[in-house]
């Protein structure tokens, strides 16, 4: 029997609780905090893509991190023309001052893209590292 009722559910929330464990471990952060960091660097990088890339990162993303990522899209605003590194994680650490965790912003920055990088396809991973500033993707 299934916790939801419905297996997609269960199979995103089973998928989204490995995502997290992920950043959990590496990062030493509660899973509120993990959640919020997935949020934050995922929303921040998908501003920062090209609207065909970002579309194509967030059909691999599961269903339930799909609704974050996709959470106060403006699409006719993209791309955004953050170029540098301070830029980016300083919009990153904006978001995750709502939670009550002190965290390194360039390290959760990391943990959360080598998370995404275990999980998705590598030929999409080169794709948006190569989309990015050399500034930020040396954050990969």
């Amino acid at each position: 029997m299934s916790d939801t009722g419905l297996q997609v559910f269960d199979r995103t929330l089973h998928t989204t609780n490995i995502w997290l464990g992920d950043i959990m471990e590496d990062n030493l952060v509660s899973r509120q905090t993990a959640w919020h960091a997935l949020g934050a660097v995922l929303r921040c990088l998908r501003d920062r893509l090209p609207l065909p890339l970002a579309v194509h990162l967030g059909t691999q993303l599961p269903l339930l991190i799909r609704g974050s990522y996709y959470e106060r899209w403006q699409p006719s605003d993209q791309p955004d023309k953050v170029r540098t590194r301070e830029e980016f994680l300083q919009q990153i650490d904006d978001e995750l001052a709502k939670t009550n965790q002190e965290t390194d912003t360039a390290d959760t920055t990391r943990v959360v893209f080598a998370t995404v990088a275990k999980h998705i396809d590598p030929g999409q991973v080169e794709k948006i590292k190569e989309a990015l500033p050399k500034e930020i993707q040396a954050l990969w």
